[in-house]
Formats: structure tokens, C-alpha cells, sequence
């Protein structure tokens, strides 16, 4: 028998570890080692990943002397880091979480795993062994968290240890299969600077928007999935004075401030008997907390009416993102939400309501090259013909160009509630 046989190391197409012959050696080897711990009575939860892999590492030269197998050394550093990772960790999973040029992650089935990387959707040759193997990893996922996934609840939404998002969806909702998304976070989060040397922004914009944080102007941030309205929100929050008692509130825990008084609250699902806690509830209570500033993760139900009251009574400062392709659009998608969240009054009374409460919408969009820009960043100015007014300060042009210019509107006529931010900006 051939190392061919096997479908170790000559596959020209498919990699050795990416092959179905791998894939039920591994599993051959995982189900032996698994019987050798169980009757050593090791408790490897207990031990370190090093030790770990050692152990197994040894485990493997046992196995092949007693079953020789034409496997080379790459091969057998491949099973050893595999399942040394399925023993102590997310298994498959771990690979692509340790590598930072990824920023998703998508599991189709259980056979099919892609990637994003730079904003481009790729393929992997990393595969799980069937769909009960991807189910098992997701349950390691959701055991800290006290969250399930079973036939009677067949989504989830989770996250890792690092704020990582995570959501799960398996049949018969899922018709090929258990399917996982992971957005990942990283371990540095984006900074300011790096923003500008990305070009997602210019210096003057980045000031700009500096200035209207430290002037307490109420910002909301639009934008579609994944164009990264929670790393802008992110950098702005910094911007916020150390002095001030800040609120946070998300479904999934994702904002790092870095000041020294923040209170981070989020959201729980209503499973196993547990009464939901929503964003409008944490909103509605977060107004007894007294806080500075509040930062809502994103709105997209009820909480858009506290929200609004909020920046309306006395907590300036304030900013949420909202799923949007454009600042007209934003305005539209948040009246709505105000109409499903109960609110009492007729539209004119509506659009004052927004208009007097958000100052600048700052639209960010990605690119069909995977690049995120800052495609606009619009004042609301008032009301005009029954109509909430807008002015556009900064735009983005792609012109046909791969990556656009930037373009710096006139500042927009003076409003009595921006002239203080007015003053302060244009003379520096």
C-alpha cells in the first residue's frame, strides 16, 4: 500500500490535511487517544497546551510503531498540532483565529470553510470531519456562556473570549448543515492613526470629528454589515473627556474604552426560562445611572425612543451606529424605528425630534476592492419644508478610481446649537 492510498502528501490539487483519507486517519488516531486518556485517568483540561501536545506527540509514535502507516514527519506535526487544538481549544478553528490578517470567518458546511481577508472572500483548505464535529465546537464555544444550541434552539449568538462575534444556525433551518459566522476581533484594536494609513479617512476629517466628540455633539454612524461602524465608534469614543461617566450598551460586548469610568452593559437572550433583557430595557435603566455620554452599540428597535430622549435631555455626547447605505437613508430607517417603537406624534413632531437631537451622521461604506472609506459626513441642520436638512461636509469620490479622493465641503450656515462647535473649530 502507497502513501497514495492514503492521500498523504502527494495530492496535487487538494492538500494532505485538506483530504477526505487524512481527515478519517486523524479521526482514527483522535478515537484511539481518546480511550488511551480515558484509561490513564489524565485529566488534560488540567494540563498546559505544550504538555499537551508533548503527550500526544508521544501517543503518535506509539500508534504508528504498532500500526505503520507511510505518513511523513509535516504529516504527522500536522495531526499532533490538530488535535492538540481539538483537545485544548476550538479545533479547525484555532488556526484561522491565530492568524490577524483574517476578519472573518464563515463555516458553510462542514467541508466548506471561507475567509476574509483585506475585505476579499476566500476559500480555505481548512475542513472539519462532518457536521457533529463543527456541533461540538460550537458547544465548547457556548458552554462559558450558558447559551444553547439544539433542535428546540437552532440559532445562537455568541462571542469568544476576545469579544469575537459568533453565530451559529444548524438544521433543519440550515438545509446543508450546521453554519457558523465569525466576526473576529482583534487583539489590537484599530487606532486613529491606523484608520488615516489605511485611508479610510483624512487628518482633517479625523480632526473634525475629534472636535465635534469633545464638543459633545450627538453622532450617529451608518453603514451596512461589516463596513466597520464598531471599530469607527471605537476610535471616536476615545476622544471622550476622562472626566465623564460613560454607559456602553451592546448586544454582544465589543466596545474597548479605554477610560477609567465606563460601565458596560449588554443585552440577554430569553432562553431556558430566562426573562430577555433587551437594549430598550438597558436603555430605559441606564437613564437612572446617571451617566456623561451613552454609547449605544447599535440601534435597531424601541431603544431608538430613549435614545433619542437621551440626547435630548441633557446626555450631549451620545452616539450609536445604525445599519444604512446613506445619511438620508440612516434618518429614514431610524424614523421607522421610532414608528415600531411606539412613538406618539405626528411626523413633523417626529423629524424634530431627530433633527433636534442628532448633530452629524458620518456614513462609512466598503468598497468593491474590500477597502473601508468614510463616505460622508453630514450635519443635520433643522427643519426645512417639513423635511429634515442636511448638509454634507466631507464626501468620498470614487470617480471610477480604485480608491476616490476625498472632498471638503464649505461648512454649512451656521445653527444656534453648533455655533459654540462652529467657533471652536474653524478657530482651532
Amino acid at each position: 500500500m502507497s502513501a497514495n492510498d492514503y492521500g498523504f502528501g502527494l495530492m496535487a490539487e487538494t492538500p494532505f490535511h485538506a483530504s477526505d483519507e487524512f481527515q478519517n486517519f486523524k479521526a482514527r488516531f483522535h478515537e484511539y487517544l481518546v480511550d488511551r486518556l480515558g484509561s490513564s485517568g489524565i485529566d488534560y483540561s488540567r494540563l498546559s497546551r505544550d504538555t499537551v501536545q508533548q503527550y500526544i506527540s508521544h501517543e503518535m509514535d506509539d500508534y504508528l510503531r504498532k500500526q505503520p502507516v507511510p505518513i511523513n514527519s509535516a504529516e504527522i506535526e500536522r495531526i499532533v498540532l490538530d488535535i492538540t487544538h481539538e483537545l485544548t481549544g476550538l479545533g479547525p478553528l484555532e488556526e484561522l483565529l491565530a492568524d490577524d490578517a483574517i476578519e472573518d470567518i464563515f463555516i458553510n458546511r462542514y467541508n466548506e470553510v471561507f475567509v476574509t481577508r483585506d475585505g476579499r472572500l476566500q476559500k480555505t483548505n481548512v475542513r472539519f470531519v462532518d457536521d457533529r464535529h463543527v456541533i461540538r465546537i460550537v458547544h465548547r464555544i457556548l458552554a462559558p456562556l450558558g447559551r444553547r444550541l439544539d433542535e428546540s434552539s437552532p440559532m445562537v449568538d455568541a462571542r469568544l473570549p476576545d469579544g469575537s462575534r459568533v453565530n451559529a444556525i444548524i438544521p433543519p433551518l440550515a438545509l446543508d448543515g450546521p453554519a457558523v459566522s465569525i466576526r473576529k476581533f482583534r487583539a489590537d484594536p484599530l487606532q486613529a492613526g491606523d484608520l488615516i494609513a489605511y485611508g479610510t479617512l483624512t487628518q482633517d476629517m479625523l480632526d473634525f470629528l475629534r472636535a465635534a466628540v469633545q464638543a459633545r455633539c450627538n453622532i450617529l454612524i451608518s453603514g451596512g454589515t461589516g463596513a466597520g461602524k464598531t471599530t469607527l465608534l471605537n476610535v471616536l469614543a476615545q476622544y471622550i473627556g476622562e472626566g465623564e461617566r460613560v454607559v456602553t450598551i451592546e448586544d454582544a460586548a465589543e466596545l474597548r474604552l479605554l477610560h477609567e469610568h465606563v460601565v458596560r452593559l449588554e443585552t440577554r437572550p430569553g432562553i431556558d426560562n430566562q426573562i430577555e433583557v433587551a437594549a430598550r430595557d438597558l436603555m430605559h435603566n441606564s437613564l437612572r445611572m446617571r451617566p456623561d455620554r451613552i454609547i449605544l452599540g447599535e440601534v435597531r428597535g424601541g431603544e431608538a425612543i430613549e435614545l433619542l430622549q437621551a440626547m435630548n435631555t441633557g446626555h450631549d455626547g451620545s452616539m450609536s451606529t445604525i445599519h444604512a447605505n446613506s445619511p438620508r437613508d440612516s434618518l429614514y430607517r431610524l424614523q421607522l424605528l421610532l414608528n415600531f417603537g411606539g412613538f406618539q406624534g405626528s411626523e413633523q413632531n417626529l423629524n424634530r425630534q431627530i433633527a433636534g437631537a442628532i448633530d452629524f451622521v458620518v456614513q462609512i461604506s466598503r468598497l468593491a476592492n474590500g477597502r473601508r472609506r468614510i463616505t460622508s459626513i453630514t450635519e443635520i441642520t433643522g427643519i426645512a419644508d417639513e423635511m429634515i436638512a442636511m448638509q454634507e461636509l466631507f464626501r468620498h469620490e470614487t470617480g471610477g478610481q480604485e480608491d476616490g479622493r476625498f472632498v471638503c465641503n464649505r461648512l454649512a450656515p451656521q445653527t444656534p446649537k453648533l455655533a459654540g462647535f462652529r467657533a471652536g473649530w474653524l478657530h482651532g
